[in-house]
């Protein structure tokens, strides 16, 4: 019999860079594969994480990839998220609003991947190996130059080709482009590097919809216009806002808010004829919208599928290879909704079409495939799903953004923190400072707010300090209970008065048409200061709605449910 070979000792030093090995050879995607063994001691995290994947399908077909268009982005190492867990002890440091005062620093020097250069004898396997390399080459050059030190700190921003892909598909598919931005953040939603795309290279036109106006004071909305006109004299901005069917406060809202939404479509109608005068036949369009503008509400649906056969188009297999642009085809204009997460691309969609076609949601990503929906039998709209551009802006900011999805966040004082520096989340959430704190935090805020709401572990009855967190960050993003957190143009603190006896102030103020019962006795200014005595208690907040999709099922229940005892043994007390 042949002699078996001797054994040999493995270590677990071994086994260890063997296992090392393997993960970076079968790293998730394969544009993405890191050759750094580790990232924890390093300022740079190197892998990647998909963000709410879900379960593969299990019989019929099995190959489909269900989380091909979820988020991705890069994980935080275990470092920066023990920093961030002490930061939220750190006391709070009061904010001035001049410190709100934002420019476009954030995207110096940051550029977007474009589709590289392609010709029609590609074959699609060609175009995909040709992407893929050119998306990982563009990668790597970023972590190149953030690690030699060049960049700035860079952002989160989305690592899923297959997004950018339909955002390649979009620019090439539309006539106009609809850059749509949250008016609170405006210089930070809107990438020049994309606008100067749209214009100097694709040679189209483009329009920046100011969304979400309603929740900004309008003396800063018409500082924002003025400061977009300067910077860019041939981009046309419209106003526009959300109908929603219930007011921040809960109640239902009437038909002046259905009015003020039409009134936005109409707006943008106007600016699109303006660009495709004589070209294209817009009349069908004017009429619908006229139709609109009649009834009371918009015609919400409850389901989307019982959309008119033809109205919308959304392929499970999306077709992103290259396209050749002809301009009015068929004598069809094209519109394309494009942006970032969360700044209100569906609602803006279901308005123009005068009823609810397309789902909508607060958690960034929930639009994942490219959507063709016709307004007319010659107007269509082509949505894409949003997208988180490269940048500097800090992370704990782009959570406040809705850039990121709240729930996935593994530490949220960073973020509250931020928050509770510039809003005065004590006096507005009515808060008491709690008995283990000597002064306001992001922790303290938290466990405030766990004590107010009932928060509590099931088996220590302590406060859920980060169930409370992520209810604060989604009513701010939401911008509920009064709780909104706005940036300025620069240089607006310093003609504050000049905005608020501006000509066109008076226009703005009648297009928010604020209902009686939604004004506030005091405008939402500088409430910067942090607020570190104890607050009137007896007030009790309005409940909010649940703000993101796939949160916590609970949260319905504790709108109903009045406020626990901070004592959980009040009971027993009493009872002696």
């Amino acid at each position: 019999m042949p002699q078996q070979r001797r054994k040999v000792a493995f270590s677990g030093k071994k086994k260890k860079d063997q296992m090392l090995q393997k993960r970076n050879t079968k790293g998730p995607p394969k544009y993405l594969r890191s050759t750094q063994e580790s990232y924890e001691d390093s300022d740079v995290p190197e892998t990647t994480r998909k963000l709410m994947e879900q379960p593969f399908a299990r019989g019929g077909n099995r190959n489909k990839n269900v989380n091909r268009y979820n988020l991705q982005f890069y994980q935080e190492g275990k470092k920066e998220l023990e920093q961030m867990k002490l930061e939220g002890f750190k006391p709070l440091e009061a904010a001035e609003a001049k410190e709100r005062e934002v420019d476009e620093h954030y995207f110096a020097d940051c550029d977007f991947p474009v589709r590289p250069p392609w010709s029609p004898a590609n074959s699609k396997e060609q175009l995909d190996r040709c992407e893929n390399r050119y998306f990982k080459e563009y990668v790597d050059e970023l972590q190149k130059k953030q690690r030699a030190g060049d960049h700035k700190e860079l952002s989160l921003f989305e690592l899923n080709l297959e997004t950018w892909r339909q955002l390649w598909r979009v620019l090439e598919f539309s006539d106009i482009l609809l850059i749509i931005v949250d008016v609170r953040y405006a210089t930070l939603m809107f990438p020049p590097s994309l606008y100067d795309y749209i214009i100097n290279t694709l040679k189209k036109q483009a329009i920046l919809v100011f969304n979400k106006v309603d929740l900004v004071e309008p003396q800063v909305v018409v500082a924002w216009r003025e400061y977009f006109r300067d910077r860019y004299p041939q981009l046309p901005v419209v106003l526009f806002a959300s109908f929603l069917p219930r007011s921040r406060k809960g109640t239902q809202r009437g038909p002046q808010a259905h009015r003020r939404s039409m009134e936005g479509v109409y707006n943008i109608y106007k600016e699109c004829q303006r660009y495709a005068h004589g070209e294209v036949d817009l009349t069908a369009w004017e009429q619908k919208i006229r139709e609109d503008m009649r009834s009371d509400q918009l015609d919400i649906l409850d389901d989307v599928a019982a959309a008119v056969e033809g109205e919308l188009k959304i392929s499970s297999s999306i077709d992103t290879t290259p396209h050749e642009h002809v301009k009015y085809h068929n004598g069809v204009l094209t519109i394309g909704c494009i942006g970032f997460p969360n700044v209100g691309k569906s609602s803006l969609i279901n308005a123009l079409k005068g009823r609810k076609v397309v789902s909508v949601s607060r958690t960034p990503g929930h639009t994942k495939h490219f959507q063709t929906i016709f307004l007319t039998p010659l107007v269509r709209l082509c949505d894409c799903p949003g997208l988180v551009f490269p940048s500097s802006t800090p992370k704990s900011l782009q959570v406040l953004l809705g850039s990121f999805p709240i729930s996935q966040l593994a530490v949220p004082y960073r973020s509250l923190k931020f928050l509770g520096e510039h809003v005065n989340l004590p006096q507005l959430l009515k808060l008491n400072l709690p008995e283990d704190y000597d002064e306001w935090s992001a922790v303290a805020i938290s466990d405030a707010w766990a004590y107010k709401r009932g928060f509590l572990t099931a088996k220590a009855a302590r406060p859920d300090r980060y169930r409370a967190a992520n209810y604060i960050l989604r009513m701010c993003l939401g911008g509920q209970q009064q709780l909104v957190l706005q940036f300025y143009p620069p240089g607006y603190e310093e003609r504050k008065e000049h905005w608020l006896q501006h000509p066109e102030l008076a226009e703005v103020r009648k297009y928010q048409q604020v209902e009686l019962d939604e004004l506030d006795e005091e405008t939402n200014g500088d409430t910067s200061s942090v607020c570190s005595d104890t607050a009137d208690s007896e007030d009790e907040d309005e409940d909010s709605s649940n703000d993101e999709t796939n949160a916590d099922e609970d949260e319905r229940a504790i709108e109903e449910d009045p406020p626990r005892s901070r004592n959980v043994f009040a009971l027993l007390e009493d009872d002696s």
